[in-house]
C-alpha cells in the first residue's frame, strides 16, 4: 500500500504532539516519586526527617492527610489547605512551590505522585519503525452482548478489574485477529498490546494503541501510532499489561521502539 505524503505529514504532526506531551509539566519525564497513602497525616518535603522525602522542592512542603473515606487534604506550609476527592480516571492535581502533586488511585488505594515542574526531565531519543500505511487498519467494532469483567495485570504485579464492552476484529496479511479495548474512552479506546517485536526492539511489557474514527460498527487502528507506556520512561508509573487476547504472535513493525 502506498504511504502518501499527506499521511506522512499527519504522522509527523502526531509525533510532534506526542513528544510535546511527554515533555509537558504533567508528562512522564519529570516524576520524582510515588508513595502509597494510608489513613492519617504525613509531612512532605525535601528535609530528611519528612515522612515523605521528596528529592526536590522546599524542605517543608506541607502536611497531607487522608481520611477513612479516602478523601485527601493537603495543608501547604504557606497557603490555604487543598482538599481533593480521588478519581481513578482523572487524578486530581495541584501545584505547590514548583511541584505538581497528584493523587492517583488503583484498586481503591491512593498514592501521592509528584512531578518537578522546574525540570523538563531527560528524554532518550525515541526511534520509530518506518511508517507504512498498511499498518493502518479499519476494524469491525464488535460489542459484547453484555459488558465483560476482565482481570488485567500491571507492571507492579497488582491486578485490576476492568469492564470490557467491545473488541476490534480485523485481518493482517490475510490472518484474522481480535483485540480487546481495556482502557481509554468511547471516543479513543485504548488497546494494550504486545507482539514479537517485544523480544528485541519494543518495550517488553506492552505498547498502547488508541482507536480512532470510532463508529457503532468500525474503528481505525493505526499501529504506526503504537506508543511506549509510561513505564518505559519512569519507574514511578503503574502500567497495565495486555490481556492474553492482545498478545499477538506476529511482529508489528510499526510505531515507537523502546527508548531504553
Amino acid at each position: 500500500m502506498t504511504t502518501s505524503s499527506d499521511y506522512l505529514a499527519s504522522l509527523d504532526a502526531w509525533r510532534t504532539r506526542r513528544l510535546a506531551n511527554l515533555k509537558a509539566a504533567d508528562g512522564w519525564l519529570n516524576i520524582v516519586g510515588r508513595w502509597w497513602l494510608e489513613p492519617g497525616s504525613v509531612t512532605v518535603g525535601s528535609a530528611p526527617d519528612s515522612d515523605i522525602v521528596v528529592p526536590a522542592g522546599p524542605a517543608r512542603l506541607g502536611t497531607l492527610t487522608q481520611d477513612a473515606g479516602g478523601a485527601v487534604t493537603f495543608a501547604p506550609t504557606s497557603g490555604a489547605p487543598i482538599r481533593v476527592e480521588p478519581d481513578k480516571k482523572h487524578p486530581p492535581k495541584f501545584t505547590v512551590d514548583g511541584l505538581l502533586l497528584e493523587i492517583t488511585t488503583l484498586n481503591g488505594e491512593n498514592a501521592l505522585r509528584i512531578r518537578d515542574t522546574n525540570s523538563a526531565g531527560k528524554l532518550t531519543p525515541i526511534e520509530f519503525f518506518t511508517p507504512d500505511a498498511a499498518w493502518r487498519v479499519v476494524a469491525d467494532w464488535v460489542p459484547y452482548t453484555s459488558p465483560q469483567q476482565l482481570t488485567v495485570g500491571t507492571t507492579k504485579d497488582i491486578d485490576t478489574e476492568v469492564e470490557v464492552t467491545h473488541k476490534a476484529v480485523f485481518s493482517l496479511g490475510g490472518r484474522p485477529f481480535e483485540l480487546i479495548a481495556t482502557h481509554g474512552t468511547p471516543e479513543a479506546p485504548q488497546f494494550v498490546i504486545r507482539d514479537l517485536t517485544s523480544r528485541d526492539s519494543t518495550y517488553p511489557a506492552s505498547r498502547f494503541v488508541y482507536g480512532e474514527e470510532v463508529t457503532d460498527k468500525s474503528i481505525v487502528l493505526d499501529f504506526n501510532k503504537a506508543i511506549n507506556p509510561p513505564c518505559a520512561f519512569t519507574e514511578f508509573a503503574v502500567c497495565p499489561l495486555p490481556p492474553p487476547a492482545n498478545v499477538l504472535p506476529i511482529r508489528i513493525e510499526a510505531g515507537e521502539k523502546w527508548p531504553h
